[in-house]
């Protein structure tokens, strides 16, 4: 079924893990390289009601929730660029259908992410 072309109006990069580096205090601490893997388009909105309220009242504006058309290149660990800003998935909230050909996550923005 998936998601109409109609609301899939903006571009999002996808990032995705590529190596991670083992420093002296453990398991990716000498940091983790990401590549961007694909533009997909896709629906971002802010997101509303509870689940803003949930992501805490100062954290709020920071957190959109996208939808778009499935694909196995999205994970919940994936990163996402929009805006050039670089968005972390929140793992509890991602949602992937591939019999509905569809992906529905939030989002939340890294503010230092280097």
């Amino acid at each position: 079924m998936g998601y109409s072309s109609d609301i899939l109006t903006k571009k999002i990069i996808i990032l995705n893990r590529t190596k991670a580096e083992d420093g002296k205090y453990g398991l990716d601490s000498g940091g983790v390289k990401w590549d961007e893997t694909v533009c997909l388009s896709a629906n971002v909105e802010n997101a509303k009601g509870k689940s803003a309220m949930n992501a805490g009242a100062l954290d709020a504006y920071a957190v959109r929730m996208v939808r778009m058309r499935y694909t196995n290149q999205v994970t919940m660990r994936s990163r996402v660029v929009y805006n050039e800003q670089t968005y972390q998935i929140i793992p509890e909230t991602f949602e992937a259908d591939f019999h509905a050909n569809t992906i529905q996550f939030h989002m939340q923005l890294l503010i230092n992410d280097k």
